[in-house]
């Protein structure tokens, strides 16, 4: 009756996610005695946060947290971190799995010492999705100026063209190497975490609302990217159509959240972005007046309210309770007309603009690919937990709607369930 019956667990840990809660997982888990695997799909950890200019509650830039998890990821030899990778396959149980990955080539090996002369050499221009297609960048290229790991990436667009030899010749270092290869790599694993995080939803797909048909339609992380030092416009808030400060910016709430025909839940944090990004272009643009469009305003928490409050004393910052019916631009002016029925007086409002802010909802990523394993999700593609069978964790936004303090505070808890796995209680 007192012998052990289940297989022998692994002792290692594998993240599937490099973004604020896989970082998170990843950090808690090997501090604590756990070798840990953390892959990411792209060729640089951050995720989502790495693209802000300030989050919650300190309206710190992003930088300041991440730097202090490299630097712990750097220091704690426990924690193996491979970019560019993608799980191919699970198989197994909790305790015992096998993770089948994908490492893509990033044509840059570890000698990189980030001086840019490959990028210098360089003549294509590629769309930049850092940037949400605002801008564009070199074939070869460093992600953002703290990207982790430090070293720069050759597109695989440019690969077997006279650019790519341009930048290979132009290194001194022998660190571009064009012929690497794709390869699969099998990690035996007791425990899986899935951090695989959220995509800003498809506003195109609003067709009232104008997003693609009209310049001065904007999404909110677009706001994050043109607000940030680093962005394509060095910080400033400027209309795409003339790059000029808009006079008036409307905020248009539950763009495709809350709405059965898109996203039928509350993504939680577009209200409290919102109200941050009202910061921004106070701070960028004094003189400019705010309208922000809601059905309803949820600041979660006290620290939130008072927020909320904050910005409510603002009087160059006017708040509308009423759903947007329509975005439309003047092809004369630019402007962009706001048309809503505004639910307290009843009356059918057009409110003209010079820049609109679609608050677009949270989407997780595994709604538009599902993972290859043995998950459970609901209707809207985020993973359910089965706590009673173990072995396989999501983790901040890939369970469920959550900010930067939440998704934290998510990863540490599945961070001890992984580790529960592996000590088999």
């Amino acid at each position: 009756m007192t012998s052990e019956n289940k297989a022998p667990a692994s002792g290692s840990i594998v993240v599937v996610g490099g973004g604020i809660s896989g970082l998170t997982t990843a950090l808690e888990a090997a501090e604590v005695g756990y070798d840990v695997y953390l892959l990411e799909k792209n060729p640089y950890l951050g995720g989502r946060v790495a693209q802000l200019n300030q989050y919650f509650p300190k309206l710190c830039p992003p930088t300041c947290g991440l730097e202090i998890n490299f630097r712990r990821i750097k220091d704690n030899p426990r924690i193996k971190v491979f970019t560019l990778a993608e799980v191919e396959k699970v198989e197994g149980a909790p305790g015992n799995y096998d993770v089948t990955i994908k490492l893509n080539p990033r044509y840059v090996n570890e000698k990189c010492t980030c001086c840019g002369a490959c990028s210098d050499a360089c003549e294509t221009e590629i769309s930049d999705d850092y940037n949400f297609g605002m801008t564009t960048r070199k074939g070869a290229y460093m992600p953002f100026e703290m990207a982790f790991p430090a070293r720069y990436v050759v597109s695989p667009q440019i690969i077997g063209t006279e650019d790519a030899q341009k930048a290979n010749a132009a290194c001194k270092y022998d660190a571009i190497d064009l012929e690497m290869q794709a390869k699969s790599m099998t990690i035996q694993a007791g425990a899986i975490v899935w951090a695989t995080g959220w995509e800003p939803y498809d506003a195109s797909k609003i067709d009232n609302l104008g997003f693609g048909q009209y310049d001065n339609i904007i999404t909110n992380m677009m706001v994050e990217r043109l607000a940030a030092p680093n962005g394509p416009t060095k910080g400033k808030i400027l209309r795409p159509s003339d790059s000029k400060e808009p006079q008036s910016v409307a905020f248009v709430q539950c763009a495709g959240s809350r709405d059965e025909n898109h996203l039928p839940y509350c993504s939680y944090i577009c209200c409290m972005a919102s109200l941050k990004q009202a910061t921004y272009i106070r701070e960028r643009c004094p003189d400019a007046d705010i309208y922000i469009f809601y059905i309803d305003l949820r600041a979660p928490g006290d620290r939130y309210e008072k927020f909320y409050k904050k910005i409510k004393e603002d009087k160059k910052v006017f708040f509308v309770k009423g759903k947007v019916a329509e975005v439309v631009e003047d092809s004369t002016t630019r402007q962009v007309t706001v048309v809503a029925e505004n639910a307290v007086t009843g009356e059918k409002t057009r409110q003209t603009v010079d820049l609109v802010v679609l608050a677009t909802g949270m989407q997780p990523t595994a709604a538009k690919v599902k993972l290859p394993a043995d998950l459970k999700y609901n209707a809207d593609g985020f993973i359910l937990n089965d706590y009673e069978k173990g072995g396989m964790f999501a983790a901040g936004c890939a369970n469920k709607p959550a900010d930067v303090v939440s998704s934290n505070q998510n990863a540490t808890g599945m961070a001890l369930k992984a580790i529960q796995t592996l000590a088999r209680k």
